[in-house]
């Protein structure tokens, strides 16, 4: 199956001057349902992953904007408002733990990017107002997303602090897997619900960073859990949205999200980085493959002329619509692959980007 090039013009096309919008009708922009934090710190990782593969205006233009997004959402106690409105309101008091996560998680990864050194000491001073914040935290994908900033920011400039919280972070995530898994459930939480894999992502993150043997270990049995239940019939079938699977429980096939696509193909990259097992590597293809068509209704949900991609594959029919948490899914786990290929050297992921 041949993988399509990467195409950065959605990202233009769903940005105005404050931001990427949240909706879309089809692919065009649904204006009155504003803006979010979680979006356009997404965008932010992408357009660091992307200035990683070439120097690109465009991309350093938007980056910028985002941003400047990201300045105008934090709260003076270093939080984040989650929802703005199309006339620049706010739309909350207080934002959710996932958005202040993954605002650490852009800037982290826009220190760690070939972007602007403007970008890099605003996204600095960002992320080092953020993350006092982050002890009242108590989400597990709010940590997972930390631990990613924490990861780059490191990666960027060795530092024994942000060693030290990167530990913090897993540790308590490995407590709380220790708390709930069972012999037949190797999980971190008595459900799975949405972003699942990124918290086993985390931990090979950590791991990277840190070599604690036990940060390995809870990685790979939990990705290995659930891969063994997303993958059927040699397709990635992600959790379904409506209803999500309880421990006990009978797991919701739909609605799929390309969300869940996304977090699986960057958790089995992380895990053949700090592995080097190939089957990691082969399995972050087959589970891109789901944005291809090879998924449970044969359905295509990448749109090759915007560049977007579906909202969601549901039982009888694919939502058309092409927000920004979707397409900028997508974007993520396709420009994953890229880097997959330049460190592996797979002959089969070369395409022209």
């Amino acid at each position: 199956m041949r993988i399509p090039a990467i195409k950065m013009s959605y990202l233009n096309a769903f940005t105005d001057d404050t931001g990427i919008f949240q909706h879309a009708r089809h692919c065009i922009p649904k204006r009155g349902e504003g803006y979010t934090t979680d979006d356009n710190a997404r965008a932010l990782v992408v357009c660091a992953q992307h200035s990683d593969i070439k120097n690109d205006q465009q991309i350093n233009r938007l980056a910028n904007i985002y941003l400047a997004f990201l300045n105008y959402m934090q709260k003076p106690n270093g939080s984040f408002h989650n929802y703005l409105g199309y006339d620049r309101r706010f739309l909350d008091v207080d934002g959710s733990e996932d958005c202040l996560g993954r605002a650490l998680w852009s800037c982290g990864r826009t220190m760690n990017s070939r972007l602007s050194d403007n970008a890099k000491l605003v996204a600095k001073e960002i992320f080092y107002q953020a993350l006092p914040y982050l002890d009242r935290s108590t989400s597990l994908r709010a940590c997972s997303f930390a631990i990613f900033g924490l990861y780059n920011c490191y990666k960027d400039k060795p530092d024994e602090n942000m060693f030290a919280k990167i530990e913090k972070l897993a540790d308590r995530m490995v407590q709380q897997y220790q708390n709930e898994t069972k012999p037949e459930w190797h999980w971190f939480e008595p459900y799975l619900t949405y972003d699942n894999a990124r918290l086993s992502q985390a931990l090979f993150d950590a791991y990277i960073i840190t070599k604690k043997q036990s940060y390995l270990d809870v990685a790979q049995e939990s990705l290995h859990f659930i891969i063994d239940t997303q993958i059927i019939d040699e397709k990635f079938v992600p959790i379904g949205n409506n209803g999500w699977y309880t421990y006990g429980g009978q797991r919701a096939v739909y609605d799929q999200q390309p969300l869940e696509a996304a977090a699986l193909v960057d958790a089995t990259a992380d895990a053949y980085y700090a592995t080097q097992q190939d089957r990691y590597l082969e399995m972050a293809i087959l589970v891109f493959e789901w944005f291809l068509g090879r998924n449970t209704r044969k359905r295509v949900m990448y749109n090759t002329k915007t560049g977007g991609c579906f909202d969601g594959l549901n039982v009888d029919l694919v939502n058309m619509n092409q927000g920004a948490e979707s397409s900028l899914s997508y974007l993520m786990a396709r420009i994953k692959l890229y880097e997959l290929q330049q460190f592996s050297k797979t002959k089969e992921l070369v395409v022209n980007i």
